[in-house]
């Protein structure tokens, strides 16, 4: 079954800044045993907050176009994995051992519908 883990970072510090949680090292090691596992379908990291556009529709039909960096919660989508496993119990288990759920970061896994 495939499952989506969404990182997310931690919310800002009063001064305003992202704690990192872990070290880039850490990152690597952690998409390399994705990879070797074989259970790797897709993953990227997303560019900056202030490079995002959000797009909402009125009940009237018109379109309303923002420039980020207006995330409507405190903590920002970093990046995501879509891996194929095969249950819920294995893709918590990937989730636990991914960098982004330390220091703060979180890991939301959601199972990737297969209906459409």
């Amino acid at each position: 079954m495939k499952y989506m883990l969404l990182m997310y970072s931690p919310p800002m510090n009063d001064a305003g800044e992202v704690p990192e949680p872990c070290e880039l090292e850490e990152w690597f090691q952690y998409d390399k045993e994705v990879q070797e596992a074989g259970i790797q379908v897709a993953s990227h990291a997303l560019q900056d907050l202030t490079t995002s556009t959000t797009v909402r529709v009125g009940e009237g039909g018109e379109r309303v176009v923002t420039d980020g960096p207006f995330a409507e919660t405190r903590e920002v989508l970093g990046g995501y994995y879509v891996i194929d496993v095969p249950d819920l119990d294995v893709a918590l288990d990937w989730a636990a051992r991914c960098p982004g759920a330390r220091g703060g970061g979180s890991v939301e896994v959601r199972p990737v519908s297969e209906e459409y």
